[in-house]
């Protein structure tokens, strides 16, 4: 058995920026050595990785990838420190292949290992920041949309009634109407029952402030008029269809297609990443 002490393995950690167990699997594998066990540190991309984790990753991409047959779906942020990386083709393969993985029910800790991996080939700090992996509940579609530059991306839900739906062609472009709708407009909800009660009186209270010099019958139809300006920013069924220069709003474009085919289109969820926000909590 490999003779070393905690000296040592907290020598070896100081010296590679190497994780703890890494350190003392190394040791190990290097019977004690320690010149041996930062040469296996470094052969394994941990050690490089490790110290280039305390280094700001600010740039990178969003990536996406949807299981065949759109059953499935994940929209993931991952970062590096340049946007020169971001925009290397070597960067953009190791976030699809992220992506891929995420999307067939890998968890970040399994993945880990890629990550590592990618540091110390492109050299710079790498961090998966965040995703969403999105399954299908009964009929409709999973769809992805990445914007040109992959600083935005946005990952849906649609469902139809009927099975016969989901195939059509004119269902699947409104799908990915859809998806472009959301990257453009950054919806927070899908429907304004889904906006916290707390927003909604905050944006009462604020448009009830802006005119409180109004006569009193005035007052509640301003108040209210405002309110569906409000709703008509940050919920995705009442804005104006942009694809329709918001002629019409996305639950009038999504009734009318409904109405067509027979049938009853909801849109269930979606989540939209912009490289480097702060989540909402």
């Amino acid at each position: 058995m490999a003779e070393f002490t905690a000296a040592d393995v907290a020598k070896l950690r100081e010296t590679t920026g190497a994780g703890l167990m890494d350190c003392k699997k190394a040791l190990v594998e290097s019977n004690g050595d320690f010149n041996g066990a930062v040469d296996s540190l470094r052969k394994k991309g941990v050690a490089s990785a490790a110290k280039k984790a305390t280094r700001e990753a600010k740039d990178g991409v969003i990536a996406q990838h949807i299981l065949a047959g759109a059953k499935a779906g994940v929209l993931v942020e991952i970062n590096c420190e340049t946007d020169f990386v971001a925009r290397n083709e070597t960067f953009k393969a190791f976030a699809d292949d992220i992506a891929r993985k995420l999307t067939g029910g890998a968890s970040i800790e399994s993945v880990e290992p890629d990550r590592v991996a990618a540091v110390a080939k492109i050299g710079e700090n790498i961090k998966i920041a965040r995703f969403v992996r999105y399954e299908l509940a009964g009929n409709g579609l999973i769809a992805a949309y990445i914007h040109t530059g992959a600083k935005v991306g946005v990952l849906v839900e649609v469902g139809a009634g009927k099975e016969a739906t989901v195939g059509l062609e004119d269902f699947k472009q409104l799908v990915r109407d859809i998806t472009l709708q959301i990257a453009a407009a950054n919806p927070l909800v899908v429907s304004r029952e889904q906006l916290p009660a707390d927003l909604v009186a905050k944006e009462k209270e604020i448009a009830a402030d802006q005119v409180k010099n109004k006569p009193p019958q005035a007052i509640a139809k301003i108040v209210e008029g405002k309110l569906e300006k409000f709703y008509g920013g940050v919920c995705l069924l009442d804005q104006g269809f942009v694809k329709k220069n918001s002629e019409v709003t996305v639950k009038e474009h999504i009734g009318a297609a409904a109405k067509q085919w027979a049938d009853e289109i909801t849109i269930r969820r979606f989540v939209r990443f912009q490289l480097g926000e702060t989540p909402a909590a």
